[in-house]
């Protein structure tokens, strides 16, 4: 990627948008520190910026003015972290000509730390996917998806840890249910796991084995489902955990300026985000440590 043909980000603004000094849980660094989790979901292989007479996203989005953007804020605060929530494949020619292979070495140039799977991550199958993993340089994330039974097992992770100036960072994947979004021949033997469940027990196994001080979960889930229910959404979902700090969502490319504070089953707050769709917008959201051990947060949703 030539990088004298990365367009500057100027619909974008670099303040944040404060959540009112929230507090998330504990630490045990002394001192302040500042970790920055950059975020996006639902890109759907838009690469290039759309066009300026587009009926909704005129001159909006592009994988250069995002490259460009994310390496502004790393370059403001090296402790940054770059995730996405899954929906990688499907939606221009490029994934119908290329299979995925570009969104995942694009992907990769960008250095993203991490994706959980979308359900159009399936499109062109178990074997399509497999297929694209060697270009993804990036962990793949996906705590309920049981692959054991097909080619991908071994090839995903539940969770993964980062360690930034001596914080422990756990972020782990969940995904929506498949039957019914993607054809069985497409998934074959993928079992789907309860994604309530899965999420309780792995954000313990970060908070009391692994230790970490920020937990973060990649979600596929939906951001809300006012008329279903039953069906599992990232609001339900932030009210059941108990130590998940972030849930960065998608699925229903719902656009949010900033997170969204739901208190979880022990009565703390936990931010959930999503930032639409086509990645004509970069979630944000700061975490800062103080020396009383507790965590704050900043967020907001900025336009590409």
């Amino acid at each position: 990627m030539d990088r004298r043909k990365f367009i500057s980000n100027a619909a974008a603004s670099s303040a944040l948008v404060g959540l009112g000094g929230l507090s998330l849980g504990s630490c045990q660094q002394k001192g302040p520190k500042h970790i920055t989790i950059l975020h996006t979901n639902d890109v759907h292989s838009h690469i290039d910026t759309f066009p300026k007479d587009h009926s909704t996203f005129p001159n909006l989005g592009g994988l250069a003015r995002r490259a460009a953007l994310v390496d502004r804020i790393r370059k403001e605060n090296s402790n940054t972290l770059l995730f996405d929530a899954g929906d990688i494949f499907q939606g221009t020619p490029y994934f119908n000509f290329y299979g995925g292979e570009l969104e995942f070495k694009l992907m990769s140039m960008l250095k993203y730390d991490a994706a959980t799977i979308g359900n159009h991550d399936f499109d062109n199958g178990l074997n399509g996917l497999f297929a694209q993993l060697p270009h993804a340089k990036f962990e793949l994330l996906s705590a309920n998806y049981d692959f054991s039974n097909t080619l991908m097992n071994g090839h995903t992770k539940s969770y993964k840890t980062y360690i930034l100036d001596g914080l422990k960072v756990g972020v782990y994947g969940i995904g929506i249910k498949l039957d019914g979004l993607v054809t069985k021949r497409l998934f074959k033997e993928t079992v789907y796991l309860d994604p309530f469940e899965i999420a309780l027990d792995t954000e313990r196994i970060l908070k009391e084995d692994e230790k970490c001080d920020l937990i973060i979960c990649l979600s596929h889930l939906g951001y809300e489902y006012k008329s279903e229910a039953n069906r599992p959404d990232d609001l339900t979902l932030a009210a059941k955990t108990n130590f998940t700090d972030l849930i960065i969502g998608g699925h229903t490319h719902t656009f949010l300026e900033k997170p969204v504070l739901v208190k979880n089953n022990r009565d703390k707050d936990t931010l959930v985000n999503q930032v639409g769709c086509f990645g004509i917008n970069v979630g944000r959201v700061d975490f800062y440590f103080d020396s009383t051990q507790n965590i704050s947060a900043d967020g907001v949703s900025i336009t590409v």
